[in-house]
């Protein structure tokens, strides 16, 4: 990999070094690199391009890495990735994509993700969006998961997109079983006339099911954003989804919580807030020696953190 292809890697999936335990590393649509261990296989998909990643059951402390990066101007990429945890594991999976383009064309990675997750295992999923350069042809990621969780088992998604990505259009779904656990944390940032959807259906199938969707938005100067969530309960359940965003410049802000009760035990909440930063907050940073831009950058920065 080169030095642009080593720098994205490092922004989207933290990685200076080659890591431990298993990875894969995609760079414009070849595999860079990968390993495997005792407990993770991973293997290539022979009718489309992606890998199926299969985790043995009773897996503890193991991480997964499969980060993709894009640094040729006009390169489309779509991957299917399936990934398969096997009951009583506890594990880390780390994705993203980085992109970065100084060409005139526009270059796309579409991603399609879809996890198994066995009875009482544990989850962490990381992905990491993020675009630079100084051409004009568009930074463009699309996306889409989908989970599957057994009983007992739980699920903690991290989606992260503060810098870069022109447009952006991310579907997740979400089924769960009987005491199965999902908590979503997305953070997002938006500027220029950059466009980014969030579109989340969570289904909790089975009895003390629950699921846990925030997401915490910026959108600065002409950029627009929409955030879409639905939660359906169709048993004695709980969840919970919120949108909390400042909006800023001319940008638009669309945030449509949904609910849907089937049982008359589900217990279902949703929270939406949208506002400007408050005046006397950068008055304040103001007075301790900070110009109006960078009490404004504290500002956004605590708040995405």
């Amino acid at each position: 990999m080169d030095r642009i292809q080593q720098r994205i890697l490092a922004e989207v999936a933290d990685l200076h070094e080659v890591p431990e335990g298993a990875y894969n590393i995609r760079a414009n649509g070849q595999m860079a690199g990968r390993s495997t261990t005792a407990n993770i296989d991973i293997i290539s998909k022979t009718e489309v391009s992606g890998i199926d990643i299969r985790i043995q059951p009773g897996t503890k402390h193991e991480s997964v890495h499969i980060p993709v990066v894009l640094s040729e101007s006009g390169m489309k990429d779509l991957v299917y990735n399936d990934f398969y945890i096997g009951e009583d594991s506890d594990v880390v999976i780390v994705a993203g994509c980085g992109i970065h383009n100084c060409g005139d064309q526009d270059s796309q990675h579409d991603g399609i993700h879809r996890f198994h997750v066995g009875r009482n295992a544990r989850v962490k999923y990381v992905e990491k969006h993020y675009g630079e350069g100084t051409g004009e042809g568009k930074r463009i990621l699309n996306p889409v998961t989908e989970v599957y969780m057994e009983e007992g088992s739980s699920m903690e998604m991290e989606m992260v997109q503060i810098k870069g990505v022109d447009s952006t259009d991310r579907r997740t779904k979400a089924e769960l079983a009987a005491g199965a656990k999902l908590v979503v944390r997305e953070r997002l940032m938006t500027h220029g006339t950059q466009y980014a959807v969030s579109d989340y259906v969570v289904a909790l199938n089975g009895a003390d099911a629950s699921a846990d969707v925030v997401s915490r938005s910026v959108a600065k100067d002409q950029s627009y954003q929409k955030f879409d969530s639905r939660i359906v309960g169709n048993a004695a359940c709980s969840g919970h989804t919120e949108c909390d965003a400042i909006i800023m410049g001319d940008a638009r802000i669309l945030a449509v919580p949904q609910l849907e009760a089937n049982d008359i035990d589900a217990e279902l909440i949703h929270e939406a807030a949208i506002g400007k930063i408050a005046g006397e907050q950068i008055v304040k940073l103001m007075t301790l020696g900070l110009t109006e831009e960078e009490a404004e950058a504290q500002i956004v920065n605590g708040f995405l953190k």
